[in-house]
């Protein structure tokens, strides 16, 4: 700064007030600061200066995804930019890869960057951890998951009643053989769903203690071997319900490698791209994690300008997509 400001001929404190667009300054001599800033190639540290300037913000946000390589992820991760930058507003955004002990790390090192808030997919168990942080005013929202522990407002999918949904359209095509492929147990999303899709199979006379279910399957891999296993079994499904898009391509690969992918029927819990180009079509319960990260950003934007109402839940409803894998009638 001291550079630009004799490159410039004026004090350091005309440069600090063109950098950060404060008044005071005649236009021919921010003209002549902003020319000696790109001639000296000078970029304001906001990090640096906000240290110095009490009241004044880092522009910037911590965001804690499942994995930003995931689709569902990443349209989250795009819509939270979007909105932001309209506010001049960076993205940090990193992988919890749905591990406890680096939810924690992570969000420590957002805190050392002195973000001016957190959007957050827990994993831990408890989320009691940040309430000091919490209770100094740093705004919070959680995605996809909501918090433990502590109160904070959510955006979450209605994950129990579009799990049931996807039971109630198999059961009305004639499905009474159904199985379900779960994500890991500890994962609160999971958990939802799973209890949603058993609880309607209940509610429509259909035992549930009939359903095979595999939980803990994590990825595709995982997923395929577990599609596998129900496949060739003695008394195989007729349905299948895949909690989460990794799961689904698992069980998408399985059913082709067997040759079952026009007999039995297949419904996913997650949209993804090129599910309509399939043979059949995947038949979805689609979440919109564009609404979810446009909500997000609405709520930690107002949280950073001072909204301090009661914590609240925001929930964005599920959509059951046919496209024919979900409509295959039961052979037998």
């Amino acid at each position: 700064m001291k550079n630009v400001a004799d490159l410039a001929g004026v004090g350091i404190k005309t440069v600090s007030r063109v950098v950060n667009n404060e008044p005071g300054v005649s236009e021919e001599t921010r003209q002549r600061v902003l020319r000696a800033s790109e001639q000296l190639q000078y970029h304001l540290d906001i990090t640096a200066g906000s240290l110095k300037r009490s009241g004044r913000k880092t522009q910037s946000i911590g965001l804690l995804l499942p994995s930003v390589s995931n689709p569902f992820s990443g349209e989250i991760h795009r819509a939270l930019e979007d909105a932001l930058a309209e506010r001049g507003i960076a993205v940090f955004a990193s992988s919890l890869d749905d591990d406890p002990e680096r939810e924690k790390k992570l969000i420590s090192a957002f805190l050392g960057r002195r973000v001016d808030g957190l959007v957050l997919t827990p994993i831990a168990r408890s989320q009691a951890y940040v309430i000091p942080e919490h209770s100094r005013n740093l705004p919070m929202v959680f995605i996809d998951r909501e918090p433990v522990g502590i109160e904070a407002d959510a955006v979450v999918t209605d994950n129990e009643v579009g799990a049931a949904k996807a039971a109630a359209h198999l059961i009305r095509h004639g499905h009474t053989r159904l199985a379900y492929l779960g994500d890991r147990t500890d994962i609160q999303t999971a958990t939802k769903r799973r209890t949603g899709f058993l609880e309607e199979i209940g509610r429509a006379g259909i035992a549930t203690s009939t359903i095979p279910v595999r939980n803990g399957l994590h990825d595709e891999e995982t997923a395929l071997r577990a599609a596998l296993e129900l496949l060739t079994s003695e008394n195989p499904p007729t349905a299948i319900f895949s909690s989460q898009n990794l799961v689904t391509f698992g069980a998408m690969r399985a059913l082709k490698s067997l040759g079952l992918h026009h007999s039995v029927a297949l419904i996913g819990f997650d949209d993804f791209t090129l599910a309509d180009m399939m043979e059949p079509g995947i038949t979805v319960i689609a979440q919109h994690p564009e609404r979810i990260g446009k909500t997000a950003a609405e709520r930690i934007l107002a949280r950073i300008d001072g909204d301090d109402g009661a914590p609240k839940t925001y929930i964005v409803p599920s959509e059951l997509i046919p496209r024919g894998s979900g409509e295959i009638l039961p052979l037998s």
